[in-house]
């Protein structure tokens, strides 16, 4: 049996990367699905799954998506929020608009996704925010989005707290997931081989990670399987910070 059958979820960013893989392993167990980015509607997105260009860090783009998730989908039950960006930056290089940039969609926007969904959202529901263990040990190079992560873990804690029973909410921490803003992680590095050879030798599991992967956690994190789990930020790293 399908393990998300009957349920409805959005997942923000779903255009490529972590989103992509969670939105294609929501519609495989039997959810239905929205998804938003900042651009148009991506070619290869399936015609059954609903999408809105939306800026998160705007409050009336906030309130759009929700209106448009909620008329599409009938309510809510599942609420990914994994739209995020990443500046290759120390803090004092990071400028003013660096900061409005970055916090503006890691931060203010998950803030304004679960104040707006929350409210509407089905008993017994699961929101997801994607972290990073760079919110609890910091990446060189990556002040700000250090610490929009930091941010996002204790956002996770504060709702799980607040808002229980009625939903639970987790986070999602990866460690080296292999898409194009790992590459950029890697790229602010003096030698950036030498620092992804480095970064891969740290890892137990002999692997940097794949999108598929952190998917398969939040399937199970949306799924009735984890409904004991809240309030916890997972650390998927494949041993990393062991």
């Amino acid at each position: 049996m399908a393990r998300l059958a009957g349920k409805r979820a959005l997942v923000t960013g779903g255009r490529q990367g972590i989103g992509q893989a969670i939105v294609a392993r929501f519609r495989s167990e039997g959810a239905r699905v929205m998804t938003c980015g900042r651009g148009g509607r991506p070619d290869d997105l399936t015609a059954d799954t609903g999408w809105v260009t939306a800026d998160l860090a705007d409050k009336g783009a906030v309130e759009e998506l929700k209106h448009a998730t909620l008329s599409e989908l009938g309510g809510l039950d599942i609420l990914v929020n994994n739209a995020g960006l990443q500046i290759e930056k120390t803090l004092v290089d990071s400028s003013d608009e660096d900061w409005d940039l970055l916090m503006g969609v890691n931060a203010k926007g998950v803030f304004l996704s679960c104040r707006a969904f929350i409210p509407a959202m089905a008993a017994g529901g699961s929101i997801i925010n994607i972290g990073s263990t760079s919110g609890m040990a910091a990446d060189p190079g990556m002040a700000l989005y250090n610490a929009s992560k930091a941010f996002d873990h204790g956002l996770t804690r504060s709702v799980a707290v607040d808002h229980g029973p009625a939903l639970r909410c987790n986070a999602i921490c990866p460690g080296w997931i292999m898409t194009d803003m790992a590459e950029a992680g890697f790229a602010v590095a003096k030698d950036p081989a030498a620092a992804e050879a480095d970064a891969l030798a740290r890892q137990p599991v002999g692997r940097f990670g794949t999108p598929e992967d952190v998917a398969e956690l939040a399937l199970w994190l949306a799924s009735d399987e984890s409904r004991f789990a809240s309030g916890q930020c997972f650390t998927l790293d494949g041993g990393l910070t062991a």
